[in-house]
């Protein structure tokens, strides 16, 4: 049986209420964990991308002696703690040198994870362009056909994406779209090349992952210029970080947990609707967005139904008298008074 918290003020109850599944998630807060080790070139990608991330983003300014792909429990204590779903933890080590291992969880525990070497790394600093407003969500732009065909770049392509994403909304002005983050591959070998998506999905050895190519990070500022028409002319400005990610290990989700965390709520009724396409006859949808369907059925005879035998229902039995008919009970009731 599950242990079940009850709050005991209204603060703890309110607490627990936003931690809640929702329809419409909240925006993932992102926690940046430096190793015993970390290095100058990690922990300043990991400042940039905190910049990038703000304000979802917590770090812990202490080094932590944390290794994601041995024992993953303080990562899910943190994540309970702090009600964060998103991890950046920076390590660099003698065998595996300027890394930066994502963590992606789901329910306080661990998903997946996907560490990546840092290369190359640019600050914004060295950029003297104007930077875009904390907060704002960018402009996502993945450069190559292997990010939807190759098992290890969809996976870091849904790192990203989770990383970057902000809140859900509706619609997008287009004042408010400053900066663009652009993710793009170096030049892959032969093999990837003329590989189909089939023969990729099964790519999972060492030596076929060591083949993969190196992942370039950029992010632009967004210029709107007059064009003379009412659509303005785009133009992009380096803005920074730039930085060269090499992949490395991974892990994988797991089948069960990920299709739970994969689980959508019931549509509501206007959206189910839509999907139905054209009305159907005696099909229509509730409050809830459940299908319903009237059915029609001859019309019965009762006489003929079958019902459950008792005494009550039985015919009465003729009572056989002197030649005299039966008397009713009122009329056997006066009898024995007047006697």
């Amino acid at each position: 049986m599950l242990r079940t918290v009850k709050p005991k003020n209204a603060r703890a109850k309110r607490a627990l209420q936003a931690r809640e599944s929702k329809e419409v998630e909240d925006p993932r807060t992102a926690i940046f964990v430096k190793g015993t080790h970390a290095g100058e070139k990690v922990h300043g990608a990991m400042k940039e991308l905190m910049a990038l991330k703000r304000p979802h983003a917590i770090s812990f300014s202490r080094k932590n002696a944390v290794r994601p792909f041995e024992d993953a429990s303080p990562l899910e204590f943190w994540a309970q703690k702090n009600d964060a779903s998103l991890f950046v933890v920076g390590q660099s080590t003698k065998k595996r040198p300027d890394g930066m291992t994502f963590v992606r969880t789901y329910d306080a525990r661990v998903l997946d994870m996907c560490e990546v070497g840092v290369d190359k790394w640019v600050s914004m600093s060295e950029f003297k362009t104007p930077k875009s407003t904390p907060g704002h969500k960018p402009l996502m732009h993945f450069a190559s056909e292997l990010f939807d065909s190759h098992p290890r770049l969809i996976q870091l392509k849904s790192m990203l994406m989770d990383f970057f994403n902000g809140e859900v909304i509706d619609s997008v002005c287009l004042a408010g779209l400053e900066h663009v983050i652009s993710v793009s591959l170096a030049p892959t070998p032969p093999s990837l090349n003329s590989a189909t998506p089939a023969d990729t999905l099964q790519a999972s050895t060492s030596k076929q992952d060591a083949e993969l190519p190196r992942v370039h990070v950029r992010a632009y500022t967004v210029r709107l210029l007059a064009s003379g028409t009412r659509t303005p002319r785009v133009e992009l400005a380096p803005m920074g970080p730039s930085m060269d990610l090499s992949l490395r290990r991974h892990a994988a989700a797991d089948p069960e947990m990920l299709k739970q965390a994969m689980r959508r709520p019931r549509l509501r009724k206007q959206d189910a609707a839509k999907g139905l396409g054209k009305k159907r006859k005696n099909v229509e949808l509730d409050e809830m967005g459940d299908v319903r369907g009237r059915i029609h059925v001859a019309k019965q005879d009762l006489a003929k139904l079958q019902t459950r035998r008792m005494k009550g229902l039985k015919p009465a039995r003729d009572v056989a008298g002197d030649g005299d008919e039966s008397d009713g009970p009122g009329q056997r009731r006066k009898r024995r008074r007047s006697e």
